[in-house]
């Protein structure tokens, strides 16, 4: 009598499959920088992504509400209302959407305008509250070049990270297609010889005898 035994044989592929996992799970963990706490703080504030129209609105309401303010508590000091300009022009930089990061310089000039109405000091009417706010953007011009530089400056920094970010996916996206599959695996992704598809799935099993 005799008694068919089998032997399992691992397949030459099944290596080079698990080399190619381990690495694969090796290249998944994390290896960048620590980001400083200044970054994780300010990535903490309210973020909202404001249209170019919504970002100029909201600088001119809030500008003119400080103009209000300025009048009533500091009888319009232009210095205070100078120095509350610059904030202001760096949240409206970093709260428009990026598409219309174009706009932050140009809104942030018409709400200074519009915000120092009150603390313009007109009289005789409507031409002379115009002369007022002329004269006050004249006098005040160093304040106004100032807010307007920050927001182009956050901008253009803002600007320049995302036509980075771009690059980078797209270069990752180039190279994905190209790693391909990892060498000594079949169209479907098996190595030879698994799944009883390799050489050794067309072998005899050897027989001996019981004794």
């Amino acid at each position: 009598m005799y008694r068919v035994t089998g032997r399992t044989r691992r397949g030459p592929g099944g290596p080079r499959v698990q080399r190619a996992g381990a690495h694969g799970a090796a290249a998944g963990k994390p290896t960048g920088r620590p980001v400083p706490p200044v970054v994780l703080a300010l990535r903490r504030l309210p973020q909202p992504r404001l249209t170019g129209l919504g970002a100029g609105l909201f600088a001119s309401a809030v500008m003119l509400t400080l103009g209000f303010l300025d009048l009533l508590l500091l009888d319009g000091s232009p210095v205070v209302y100078g120095l509350l300009f610059l904030p202001v022009s760096a949240l409206t930089a970093l709260w428009v959407r990026t598409a219309d990061l174009v706009t932050a310089p140009i809104g942030v000039p018409i709400a200074f305008a519009v915000g120092v109405v009150p603390i313009a000091g007109g009289t005789g009417g409507f031409g002379g509250q115009a002369m007022a706010v002329v004269t006050a953007l004249a006098v005040h011009a160093g304040w106004l070049y100032g807010g307007t530089l920050v927001a182009g400056l956050i901008a253009s920094v803002r600007k320049v990270r995302e036509m980075g970010r771009r690059q980078h996916l797209v270069r990752t996206a180039a190279a994905t297609p190209a790693a391909g599959s990892p060498a000594g695996t079949s169209a479907a992704g098996e190595a030879p010889g698994a799944g009883g598809r390799g050489p050794s799935s067309g072998r005899t099993p050897r027989r001996r005898p019981v004794a």
